[in-house]
């Protein structure tokens, strides 16, 4: 069932689950105590929502003396309350009913066993509770009193001429209560013991006290329960206020904004003006939980921008900058360069030579990245793509001069998102940039071995220039084969067959001495190649390092800070719908 909607504004069910919503974004973030109580708010407000909205129930509440009961038979047209002057006589909270049919749920929850039909028959709808005093000697009494104000749809304090500025009513009650004027009625009882010109006096006074409590445009009724002068007029507000039927809706409605001005207060940005909550004694403290009946949730909002919305500019990139130092980057930038160099010698280098090229370490291979550093990183996967490296490189470890620069950056990345935030905000957002300080280096290492995966893949050309070198020297070996038969018919004096020439050299010398020039000048274009794509390999894979390290710190730095950041703008936007803020 939809709540009561206002005219202009968010409606009471919207602002009740932005309530619950802001209050749900500030657990862990805000007091407990004001989290809680918000929350039982909106659960008091949905079990009051369930329960007969045809009914009004108003408390009357006052100090010892102050005539509630006697107001109480009066209004009722019948003795249904003991009268006492001097001592507390109402201990437990008792209710006429007006037309009580279905009003039966709405008493259990109130916890009000004492019921009775009242004489008079106007006033449909109404339920009346003649409460305890409130500045009653015993403790439960005034536990009573503070348990039920909290639960009315109708608050009508009752003083009397001689205690209508006692402190403990309006610093406990009223002044907390000032966000509650529109559910208010004050009653001036015992009139008929003042001069007509006492009363107006007394009533001045009582008017200037209530708007220093912010209570302004309270209504004020001078009434005698004894004599009946004033009763009409009581009568007369009483039958407005149940006619209306929108009592419940006002006093939920303020509830919600008293809730919803605590928890801005908590959070140290303010309630957004108006008055402190009434979350005290006496008007909200031990808030308790309503019977759970949900509320139909309000439309979602985007988050919207406001005090640290975004990091600073230079921020995440004077982090990546001290993670890729931390995690040497420039040294693995160099070994991929060298390393690039080194297999290329091995592949295309002159076959007679390039053996001794293999007595030298792999720069690469030395760090544990490219090919290597997966087979030991990740032992027995079916395929390179099954897993995630979890083994580490052996890049040397950061230097305590990296590491500090490390931890100045997520510092420096904190501070910028929290600039302009409140303090309990300011706080959570600082410690979202270190939540996964522990574990980024770490994260930083395996994104290096990953990334460097493509910096032992092999040139196409590599292959092309080993076919042939090993191409030229077999013409070599072939030359110095055919020179070595020369060499032993000759020795042997045995007759030389025909030996072809080109030019005036012969054959098995251009093949000899040919082969050999041959794979030395494509030996020394293979290094210089080689050199040249070291650099751009280099390059490369620097570029895709620091790319990698920027996903690392995005998504355990700056996503978690951009989480809590989205999370304060979200609960802003709930605070001003429970608030009612247009």
């Amino acid at each position: 069932m939809k709540l009561l909607r206002r005219k202009e504004g968010p409606s009471l069910d919207t602002r009740v689950s932005a309530l619950l919503e802001a209050a749900t974004l500030g657990d862990g973030r805000l007091p407990e105590e004001a989290v809680t109580a918000a929350r039982a708010v909106a659960e008091r407000a949905g079990a009051r929502a369930g329960l007969s909205l045809d009914h009004t129930v108003a408390a009357l509440a006052g100090a010892t003396g102050s005539g509630k009961s006697s107001l109480y038979n009066a209004l009722a047209g019948q003795e249904l309350a003991a009268v006492g002057v001097t001592r507390p006589t109402t201990s437990t909270a008792q209710a006429a009913l007006w037309d009580g049919e279905g009003a039966g749920p709405l008493l259990d929850w109130l916890d009000v066993p004492h019921r009775h039909s009242a004489a008079d028959a106007d006033g449909s709808g109404l339920v009346l509770l003649d409460l305890p005093d409130h500045d009653s000697i015993r403790l439960s009494h005034r536990l009573e009193v503070d348990r039920l104000v909290e639960l009315v749809d109708l608050l009508v304090w009752v003083v009397d001429p001689q205690k209508y500025a006692d402190a403990a009513l309006h610093e406990r009650y009223l002044r907390p209560l000032a966000g509650h004027r529109d559910v208010m009625l004050v009653v001036l009882n015992q009139v008929d013991r003042l001069p007509p010109q006492a009363v107006e006096r007394c009533v001045g006074d009582l008017r200037r006290l209530l708007e220093g409590d912010g209570l302004a445009d309270v209504p004020v009724l001078a009434v005698s329960a004894r004599t009946g002068e004033g009763m009409s007029g009581l009568r007369e507000v009483l039958d407005e206020r149940v006619a209306a039927r929108a009592s419940w809706a006002a006093r939920l409605g303020a509830d919600v904004a008293a809730a919803a001005a605590h928890l801005g207060a908590a959070e140290g940005g303010g309630g957004g003006g108006g008055e402190v909550p009434a979350l005290e004694q006496g008007s909200g403290r031990g808030l308790e939980q309503g019977s759970g009946r949900g509320l139909e949730k309000g439309p979602g909002r985007g988050p919207e921008q406001g005090p640290g919305r975004g990091l600073g500019k230079g921020v995440d990139k004077g982090l990546r900058e001290a993670l890729a130092r931390a995690a040497g980057v420039p040294l693995v930038v160099e070994a991929v360069a060298k390393g690039h160099r080194h297999r290329a010698v091995v592949a295309t280098g002159w076959p007679v030579t390039r053996w001794l090229r293999r007595f030298r370490p792999d720069p690469l291979r030395r760090l544990r990245l490219g090919t290597t550093a997966v087979q030991n990183a990740r032992p027995q996967l079916p395929s390179p793509g099954d897993a995630e490296i979890v083994g580490r490189t052996s890049v040397p470890g950061a230097s305590a001069v990296q590491r500090a620069q490390v931890e100045t950056a997520l510092r420096d990345v904190g501070e910028s998102a929290a600039t302009g935030l409140p303090g309990p905000w300011a706080t959570a957002v600082r410690h979202a940039a270190r939540s996964h300080a522990t574990e980024l280096m770490d994260a930083v290492d395996r994104a290096i071995a990953t990334t460097s995966l493509d910096a032992t893949r092999r040139p196409r050309w590599w292959s092309a220039v080993n076919a042939l070198q090993w191409l030229v020297f077999a013409a070599m070996l072939a030359g110095a084969l055919w020179l070595g038969v020369l060499f032993g018919m000759d020795y042997l004096r045995l007759p030389q067959p025909p030996l072809p020439t080109a030019g005036p050299v012969p054959w098995p010398t251009v093949l000899l001495a040919g082969g050999a020039l041959a794979g030395v000048l494509v030996a020394l274009l293979s290094r210089l190649l080689a050199w040249l794509g070291g650099r751009r390999r280099a390059r490369r894979t620097g570029k895709a390092l620091r790319t990698a390290i920027a996903e690392v710190s995005d998504r355990l730095v700056l996503e978690p800070v951009r989480a809590e950041l989205d999370r304060h703008a979200r609960f802003t936007e709930a605070l001003r719908l429970a608030r009612a803020e247009v």
